[in-house]
Parts: C-alpha cells; sequence; structure tokens
C-alpha cells in the first residue's frame, strides 16, 4: 500500500505567517483564508478541479499590498507538494492542460522536474480583478515553481476578462498537476532516466 501523500507546512517572516496542508489524493475540499478574497477563490477552485485536500491560513501584510502574501503561499504550497511527492516514485511527471473558460483559452503544462523554471504569456496590462492586480498570477506561479522544483508552461491563447483569465490558468495548473502526481502502475521507480528527480 502506497504511503499518504500528505504534507504540512509553516512559514513566518517578517512580512507573513503562513500554514498550509496538503492532500494529494484528497477529493478537492478547502478551507482557505489569505485575506485576498479573489486569491481564496482562485485556491479554493485549485483544490477542486486538482481533487487536492487543502487547507491555507494567511495571514500577511495585505494592508500594505497582496504580494508578499500571494507570493509566500506559492513557496509554502509548492513546499508542501514537494514533500508530499518525495521522491516521485511511481507518478506520471507531466501534466497539461488546454482549459476554456468561457472566451478565454489558457494552456498549462508543467513537469515535477526538479529542475525550476516558468515561462508566463499572457496579454500586458491586463486590469486587475477588482483590488487583485492580475500580475500577482504570474508571481504565485513563479514562487510555486520555484519551490515544488516544476517547469510551468503557461499561456493565455486568447481572452478578454481578466477574471476569466486568472480563473483558467488556476484551474489549468490544477487538472495539470492532477495528471502529473496520478500514480501509474506501469513506471518502475523514479520516472526519469538519471533514477532521480
Amino acid at each position: 500500500m502506497a504511503p499518504p501523500r500528505k504534507a504540512s507546512q509553516h512559514r513566518k517572516t517578517a512580512e507573513t505567517e503562513i500554514e498550509v496542508t496538503l492532500d494529494i489524493d484528497g477529493s478537492g475540499r478547502a478551507e482557505i483564508n489569505t485575506g485576498a478574497p479573489f486569491f481564496d477563490h482562485m485556491l479554493t477552485l485549485f483544490a477542486k478541479h486538482s481533487l487536492c485536500d487543502l487547507t491555507v491560513q494567511a495571514d500577511g501584510d495585505i494592508e500594505v499590498d497582496y504580494h508578499h502574501t500571494v507570493e509566500d503561499v506559492g513557496i509554502v504550497l509548492g513546499s508542501c507538494f514537494k514533500a508530499a511527492l518525495g521522491d516521485k516514485r511511481g507518478i506520471s511527471r507531466y501534466g497539461w492542460s488546454l482549459l476554456p473558460m468561457d472566451e478565454t483559452l489558457a494552456r498549462v503544462a508543467l513537469d515535477f522536474s526538479g529542475r525550476p523554471f516558468l515561462e508566463f504569456r499572457a496579454p500586458a496590462n491586463v486590469p486587475p480583478i477588482r483590488d487583485f492586480p492580475f500580475q500577482l498570477v504570474e508571481e504565485f506561479l513563479r514562487a510555486f515553481a520555484n519551490n515544488v522544483g516544476a517547469n510551468i508552461h503557461t499561456e493565455i491563447l486568447y481572452g478578454r476578462d481578466s477574471h476569466h483569465m486568472a480563473e483558467a490558468i488556476f484551474k489549468g495548473l490544477a487538472k495539470a498537476t492532477d495528471l502529473a502526481c496520478r500514480p501509474d502502475p506501469r513506471v518502475a521507480g523514479v520516472p526519469s532516466t538519471k533514477d532521480t528527480l
């Protein structure tokens, strides 16, 4: 029987205090409180569509702006996935999604390679979603990629509504993550010719 793929991480700085609990093999349950309502919505749908159980409690300097909180949640969530996946033995490793959201189409592809890299392509000057800057989507993804150790390529192929573009990216990330984390019974050991990831 495979060991449970779960992790909890706590991070405290002068700007934020973040606690995240993750169960990769969950059912999509989420309890999210970051102080940034739109970000809460994005993390909730990430859990729902990746079928991970996710708890996030964040206390950050949101009176300054959301940047530190969003980035630090990405750091801690990435660290949780890295811990929960362990040596990545038996996983599919790669995941991808072509995700429609009304007028928007997003493409997300990722590789849990151990080599962090983010390619983020989106229209310039996308307006904020209420008080949430669209640029923070990229900051979250970079922090997540760097701390889980993944190549993540994200592109808005087309779209007009900033809410839909952000949501398509988070849902696409969720579906790609679900696919990459899935155990594959045909994979013997670590899915790499180097025998390590």
